[in-house]
This record gives C-alpha cells, structure tokens and sequence, in this order.
C-alpha cells in the first residue's frame, strides 16, 4: 500500500506542474495534447484511489485509521486538481471563442449598400420593438384609464337618477295620500249634505203642519 500511496503522490505533484504549463498553453496548438495529458494523469490517480481504498481494510486495525486519512487526503486533493482543470478548459473555451469571433469580424467583407443592403443591427431591433412595445400599453393604459373615467362618470349620472326617481316615487305617494284624504272629505261632504236636507225637509213639513 505504501508504494501505492507514494506513486499516487508523486503523480499529483506532476499534475500540479503540467496544470501551470498547461494554463502558459492555453491559445496554443499543443494545449489540447497538455490537457489530454492531465487529464490522463488524473484519471489514473482517481483509479488508484480506488485501489487503496480496498488496501485500506487490509491493513491492521491500528493503522487502519492512518490509512484512510491518508487516503481521503489524496482524494481531496485529486478533486482539487479536477476542478482547476475545469476551470482552465473554461478558460481556454472563451479564448478560443473570442479568438474565432474577431478572426470572423476580420474576414468580414462588406459592401455598398446597391450590392449588398444594409443588415440593421439586432439590438436596434430589438430596442425599437420594445419601445413601440412601450407605447402600446401606454396607450392601452390611458384608453383603459378613459374607459373607468367614463363608467365612473355613468355611475354618478345613475345615482343621480335613482335619486330624482326615489323623490318623485315619494311626491307621488304623498300626493296619492292626499288624493285620498280629499275623497274621503268629499263624501263625508255629500253625507252631510243630504243630512242636512232631509232634515230642512222635516223642519219645513213641521212648520206647514204647525201652521194650517
């Protein structure tokens, strides 16, 4: 388990020294072969890991707890080793990218606009649609603002209404009141008048009577 451990070792030490030569490479032509490399190199330290993983419940007991510890150490810094790499292909990922994108921009030909007409650029697109996006809803917003404006205006004109119609239905009652107190008077009226001559009528048949 020992040799094991130390070649595991001795091959981080390597990987750390090809990851700088590799992060000096990057742009290259050989970058690709450096990271193939480390990677390679990485590959085999992950798989001796797992060996010594096996190794380290054969030791003794008492060793046993040394062991693992050692070996959890090669593994963290295995990991350690992988996430830099990552972060280099990365890194080379957006170099090799800027370098196609102004290797492009140089290659580019342009021509008068009676060969060729003129491309308008995406973000001028893109802002002039959002800025007629802009004006619509404004638009929309201050037509909807008119439209509540005027149901607010309704709704008062019907309040207004009810209210005229609540008063007149009053009037009318009271009117209907009195309509009645009038009838009622004037019947009353005609009862007291035939009262009246019936009993003129009596008095002057009396008096005849009285008289002759």
């Amino acid at each position: 388990m020992d040799s094991l451990y130390h070649q595991t070792n001795k091959l981080l030490q390597d990987v750390h020294g090809d990851l700088g030569r590799y992060e000096r490479s990057l742009g290259d032509e050989d970058s690709h072969l450096i990271e193939n490399e480390v990677q390679a190199q990485i590959d085999h330290i992950i798989s001796n890991c797992e060996r010594l993983d096996i190794l380290v419940m054969k030791e003794p007991p008492a060793r046993r707890s040394n062991a693992k510890q050692r070996v959890d150490q090669l593994k963290y810094d295995c990991q350690h080793l992988q996430s830099s790499l990552r972060q280099l292909q990365h890194k080379r990922y957006v170099k090799e990218l800027e370098t196609q994108e102004r290797e492009a921009l140089l290659s580019r030909t342009f021509t008068t606009n009676d060969q060729e007409s003129v491309m308008i650029d995406p973000a001028l697109q893109h802002h002039s649609r959002l800025t007629d996006s802009h004006s619509h809803l404004d638009n929309l917003i201050s037509h909807g603002s008119s439209i509540i404006g005027s149901l607010r205006d309704q709704r008062a004109t019907l309040k207004g209404a009810h209210r005229r119609i609540l008063d007149i239905a009053n009037t009318l009652g009271a009117s209907n009141t009195v309509m009645r107190l009038i009838e009622n008077r004037t019947s009353q009226d005609k009862i007291i008048m035939v009262v009246c001559m019936v009993v003129f009528c009596i008095l002057m048949y009396l008096a005849w009577r009285y008289f002759t």
